[in-house]
């Protein structure tokens, strides 16, 4: 698994890209043994390949700099469940840029059976966040939480960056 890491105004961001995809995105100051966790969960070896990260690290940058809607980069689903998949996968297929879904509406999208109150458990353990966008799930009445970043302060600027929050006066 290679690894590289690219500034965004969240705080730096660690990508882990196996040779099928992005398998873990994170934030490095949320969580220092991130690294760590993820070699040790999918037991693979650490390898030094800039070319393999690039593609992400760039969209990444890409994003944060609110010039790219839609990622790319292939995805190594390896690290979710079949039932976190279907979840997951129903999320990154249908809920754009400058979108969100309430989390019973993830619920009954995803055809899973899976409570609305589950969902937000799974996107807490999304291992993928950005491409994933986990913050583009909601609660009926108001925000709900995030797990990335600083909280919910993160979820709120990523949806005021997509156009789905308005700016705040202080909005930079």
């Amino acid at each position: 698994m290679a690894f590289g890491s690219v500034p965004t105004p969240l705080g730096d961001m660690l990508a882990a890209v196996t040779e099928d995809g992005v398998a873990g995105v994170g934030w490095i100051h949320r969580n220092d043994a991130l690294r760590e966790r993820l070699l040790d969960r999918l037991g693979l070896a650490e390898v030094d390949d800039p070319a393999r990260t690039a593609p992400v690290l760039g969209e990444l940058a890409e994003y944060y700099a609110g010039r790219l809607r839609v990622f790319g980069v292939p995805v190594d689903w390896r690290l979710t469940s079949s039932v976190q998949r279907r979840v997951l996968g129903t999320l990154y297929g249908t809920v754009g840029y400058g979108k969100a879904v309430t989390y019973g509406e993830l619920a009954a999208r995803s055809g899973t059976g899976v409570p609305a109150r589950a969902i937000g458990s799974i996107m807490g353990a999304n291992p993928i966040p950005i491409i994933v966008p986990c913050h583009r799930v909601v609660a009926g009445n108001g925000l709900g939480g995030f797990s990335g970043g600083e909280g919910v302060e993160s979820k709120r600027w990523l949806l005021t960056l997509e156009g789905y929050l308005q700016p705040t006066l202080d909005w930079d």
